[in-house]
């Protein structure tokens, strides 16, 4: 179980350094084709954590996905969402119903 726990590791961590470096794949853009973003991925390692009984700030897990403060990445990375990048989020949260 511990290899497969450094592998895992490994993973989420290759996964973070490939997020980085396509920082112009917006969120919206991740939510409306694979359903997850990189706050889904911030808010799961809380989660997580919590299982585990460690408690993790939001914030901290978020600079951990981001790989900086998210205002920081926020205002220099983040587009607003399109129109049409809305409208389609809409459409597949209301078919989750």
């Amino acid at each position: 179980m511990e290899q497969n726990d450094k592998i895992e590791a490994a993973v989420f961590r290759r996964l973070l350094a490939h997020l980085d470096s396509r920082k112009d794949v917006q969120n919206i853009e991740l939510m409306n084709l694979a359903g997850f973003c990189r706050n889904c991925l911030s808010k799961w390692y809380v989660a997580e954590a919590e299982k585990l009984g460690q408690e993790v700030d939001a914030d901290a897990a978020r600079e951990l996905v981001y790989g900086m403060p998210y205002s920081e990445w926020k205002a220099n990375h983040q587009l607003p969402a399109t129109p049409e990048q809305l409208a389609k989020f809409e459409a597949i949260q209301a078919a989750k119903k």
